[in-house]
């Protein structure tokens, strides 16, 4: 309905209308209306007293009702810019806005080239205003916008100028507004879209986003807009733009359903109290790189088109977890969204992108072990194909597999070993793309006593016989105690093929020990066909070799994954997965599969300290997300499904570990944060297992559960000595507690585990940057860089480092290259304090040990493992060799990554290098291992074949498998 005309003369009377050269005048109603009418008539042919159609007319009552709505606001002062009249370029917008929202886009187009001209005259006579500092207007009266096709109209800086001042944060005042305009302005060309125009404005504004992060608030503002336009055809600053958020949501249901996105079961929630707990303000809490990431690549879209705004993303995966819950799915899924759009914790990639689809493969990894046999190997190919097109990364167990020159009974003929058949599984991981997402990824593990170890470790080299070469493909060594205990000891080490020394693979501890040293007593007395004796020290040298050389193999210990396990009793754990982080048991009858989910531990530091109960009521929704997906999961194949199913195992890891050392003031290399790695992780075991434990209660214990570690009352922090006595020496980490685990142990005693396994870091390469936190328990790894996408490069600042300099008043153009010449490290800036250079030392200006000994203080509460990246800025044969057997000593599971300083990331082209007076790392004279010095009396590291250092990051398909 329309206002009345008793309702118009009254507020006539009242509001003031400001024209462009500054007078008022009163408010009228008739004479909009008038010019709509105008508009409408030129494009209709009508006689001059015919009347608009009513569908028409009640369109033109609507707008003015829009334009009459913003006047009452502005006057009233509850508008963006209160208190004040209306001006005349508002009313046009909003009539603009309005024709085109009822789809009068030809009319829309009569109207802007009525107001462009007008525009056009005012520029020329020098009335433009908003444009000050911008000389590029006379030259775009050639360029038009093209509004839809067919429908072009001049391209207009004006309203571009009043387009930006509607962002709150092109107000601040670290923004140069006008210096974006005109970028944008300089780089118009004829023929762009809306769509071009806003994306130019993300550009200019992320681009800035090294000189502060209140660029980096704008660009998602803006992306923002891009967002709400597409799924909700609304501008954020429309008056009505929250009630319209909450309405759309059960559109946005029916529609992903009927284009085939969404799983049927959603319109059997009750939708109106699910878009009641919506939080659309929430969206303001992504970053700009965080809101991109999602973009393009979480959120659902139609035919290009975004359906989903951040707020329905995560109803959605909260919606698609509660499908399992019998009782009150609404009020779960309101409570899993409050988790998650939160930014407390978030669910691993496969659950994002899944969860609520009608695919809802869920889980992150799979784990297999790859029988002596034909048949077996390709069905395990096979099986890799079919698990890695739903979004899997795989960790496959190879050793089994009989070694070159071994006997073939049926043919008589001898086996070419393992080495060809990795090459095939290479090949199907780079076919299979994870549909269209991301690359295939696999990890082969082997163990180093296996007759082929050696040709394993040159899979990843770049010369040699390409057919037996995995370029694509990851490796990691399973190591046992004993070969790290040769190392150490200057002992020899044999070689044999599996099928000779058949039990070697399915044992550990003490036991490997002594059916190793059989075998070894057999081989001297050559009761065994193949054999070869080598150096254990020299053995180790060509892996270590090799890591630095190609980053691969990976370096991951059996004896402690296994004598840790609390499922020993159920099956041996014969690898890890793609990021070293999952150690479940395989066999030919199970795929072991990985449920993951993060916490956000910077999001629980409150006050300067960990919140415990905070972090008890986040981790006792999670378990129940994580328990949940093992039963709503689509398993590809029917052994990951008998694995899942009858041992229950979940991976709740943390991320942001930096942030929170940060908001604490606690460097990473430091007495302090190893004790705070410690602490928290205890806190993250301790109410996880009892979470666990709670759900066993509600819900049954998990099918294996009888004869387990849980079930014979040990948990993790206990197996530590078992491990010792296995080794037969001491492990070197402090066994301190600080809560009461007899309440855990109680509880477990009387409900039992509804989980096998409850605690894994992984990675989180994506979900930390869609959340704005650093990743895992990583250090920072610069403090101004360059970051790749899909979507293209991105300058990350730390926000944190950026407040504590303005704190300071130091963060200033200075500052900034100085971060760039130094290639975003804090050390070496004379002008940056002390403290903060400590707070803020980046991963490489952190030692080794450091991280080492934070891992370690972890481990001994975690059932599973940790993906541990180590990092060195110039590393030496005996850096290399005592990070790794520090990490072994200390009880490690596993180790991921070893990263060397590569080339720099961040345009230096703007720095001023006489400032600081020395060559930054990025313009020394470089060897050619990147200009690091090696020893070569330690370990011969300096080959022709040095590839880059490898770094997490959103593009990164391999760590974005795990999350």
């Amino acid at each position: 309905m329309g206002w009345t005309a008793e309702q118009t003369s009254t507020l006539s009377s009242t509001w003031m209308v400001c024209k462009r050269d500054g007078r008022e005048s009163e408010f009228d109603r008739e004479r909009i209306q008038l010019a709509i009418q105008k508009a409408f008539r030129a494009e209709m042919p009508l006689e001059e007293s015919q009347p608009l159609p009513p569908e028409i007319h009640c369109d033109i009552e609507a707008i003015i009702d829009q334009v009459t709505e913003l006047a009452e606001s502005i006057s009233s002062g509850d508008s963006i810019s209160p208190g004040g009249s209306i001006n005349v370029e508002q009313i046009q917008d909003v009539v603009e806005i309005g024709l085109m929202q009822r789809q009068h886009f030809r009319v829309a187009r009569r109207y802007i080239l009525y107001r462009t001209e007008h525009a056009r005259i005012r520029a020329v006579r020098g009335e433009v205003h908003g444009l000050d500092s911008i000389d590029a207007v006379p030259n775009t009266n050639r360029i038009e916008v093209e509004l839809e096709p067919g429908v072009r109209v001049p391209f207009d800086p004006d309203r571009l100028v009043r387009f930006l001042e509607r962002c709150p944060e092109s107000h601040l005042p670290e923004i140069d507004a006008s210096e974006i305009i005109a970028e944008v302005i300089r780089g118009a060309f004829d023929g762009m879209t809306p769509s071009d125009i806003t994306r130019a404005l993300v550009l200019s504004s992320r681009s800035r986003i090294e000189r502060d992060p209140a660029y980096d608030a704008l660009a998602a503002q803006l992306q923002r807009w891009i967002i709400y336009q597409q799924s909700l055809g609304k501008s954020p600053f429309s008056d009505d733009f929250k009630s319209v958020y909450h309405e759309q949501f059960e559109h946005y249901i029916i529609e992903g359903i009927r284009c085939d996105r969404l799983s049927e079961e959603l319109r059997d929630f009750d939708l109106r109290r699910l878009s009641d707990a919506l939080s659309p303000e929430r969206d303001t809490q992504f970053q700009y790189l965080g809101l991109q990431t999602i973009y393009d690549r979480y959120l659902l879209h139609k035919d290009g088109r975004r359906i989903e705004t951040p707020q329905y993303f995560w109803m959605r995966v909260a919606m698609g977890l509660a499908l399992a819950e019998t009782d009150d799915r609404e009020g779960r899924a309101i409570e899993f969204y409050e988790l998650l759009s939160s930014f407390r914790y978030t669910t691993a990639t496969p659950t994002l992108f899944n969860s609520g689809t009608q695919n809802p493969q869920l889980s992150s990894c799979y784990l297999t072990t790859v029988q002596d046999d034909l048949e077996h190997i390709f069905k395990s190919v096979g099986d890799n194909a079919v698990l890695s097109k739903w979004a899997g990364g795989l960790g496959n167990d190879w050793t089994n597999i009989r070694a070159t020159g071994a006997r073939i009974k049926g043919t008589n003929g001898k086996s070419q070993g393992v080495i060809p058949f990795l090459k095939i599984v290479n090949d199907a991981a780079v076919a299979v793309n994870q549909g269209g997402k991301r690359k295939g990824a696999v990890c082969a593990y082997m163990e180093p006593w296996h007759l082929d170890f050696e040709e394993f470790l040159d899979l990843r080299k770049n010369t040699g016989d390409d057919r037996r070469r995995t370029h694509d493909m990851h490796t990691a060594a399973w190591i046992p105690d004993l070969f790290m205990q040769r190392v150490r000891d200057g002992g020899s080490w044999t070689l044999f093929s599996p099928d000779e020394v058949p039990d070697l693979h399915d044992t550990y501890g003490i036991d490997f020990k002594t059916r190793y040293e059989q075998y070894e007593s057999d081989a001297k007395e050559e009761k065994l066909r193949l054999h070869r004796t080598v150096a254990a020290t020299d053995l180790w040298r060509k892996m270590l070799t090799r890591l630095f050389e190609t980053g691969h193999p990976w370096v991951t210990f059996k004896d402690p994954s296994n004598v840790r396990s609390p499922q020993d009793h159920a099956g041996v754990v014969h690898s890890s997965n793609l990021c070293t982080e999952i150690l479940l048991n395989t066999s030919p009858e199970e795929t072991a599969v990985c449920n993951l989910g993060s916490i956000n531990l910077g999001a629980h530091i409150v006050d300067g300290q960990l919140d415990h109960e905070l972090l008890r009521h986040t981790i006792q929704i999670a378990m129940r997300m994580l328990d949940n997906v093992i039963d709503i999961n689509f398993y590809p194949t029917p052994e990951a499904r008998n694995a899942n199913l009858r041992h229950r195992p979940v991976g709740l890891g943390l991320m942001g570990f930096q942030d929170a050392l940060h908001k604490m003031g606690m460097p990473y290399a430091s007495d302090d944060a190893v004790a705070f790695a410690d602490t928290s992780m205890e806190a993250i075991s301790y109410f996880a297992i009892l979470a666990s434990s709670e759900l066993a209660k509600q819900r049954g214990k998990y099918q294996s559960y009888t004869g387990s570690k849980w079930d014979c009352g040990l948990l993790p922090i206990d197996t530590i000595d078992l491990l010792a006595e296995h080794r037969g020496e001491p492990i070197d980490v402090d066994r301190g507690n600080t809560l009461d685990w007899n309440i855990v142990r109680e509880s477990i005693a009387q409900n039992g585990m509804r989980n096998s396994n409850c605690l894994a870091i992984a990675p989180t390469a994506t979900i930390s940057t869609i959340v704005g936190v650093t990743q895992s328990i990583e250090p920072t790894y610069k403090q101004l860089y360059s970051k790749s996408n899909l979507s293209g490069e991105f300058t990350q600042v730390n926000t944190a480092l950026v407040n504590c300099l303005k704190e300071h008043s130091l963060w200033n153009a200075e500052m900034v290259d100085a971060l760039k010449y130094y290639d975003g490290a804090v050390g070496e800036i004379a002008i940056m304090p002390e403290h903060l250079r400590r707070l803020f030392a980046t991963a490489f200006e952190i030692e080794p040990q450091w991280l080492i000994a934070a891992a370690a203080r972890r481990q001994k509460w975690i059932d599973q493992g940790q993906s541990l990246n180590l990092y060195l800025s110039a590393p030496s044969g005996k850096a290399i060799d005592a990070m790794y057997q520090a990490a072994w000593q200390k009880g490690l599971k596993t180790t991921y990554y070893l990263r060397s300083l590569a080339a720099t990331q961040v345009e230096k082209s703007t720095v001023d290098v006489n400032r600081f007076g020395i060559q930054p790392r990025w313009m020394k004279s470089q060897s050619e291992s990147s200009g690091i010095r090696i020893d070569r009396s330690d370990v011969d590291l300096i080959t022709h074949e040095r590839q880059p250092a490898q770094v997490c990051d959103v593009n990164n398909p391999d760590c974005e498998a795990c999350q």
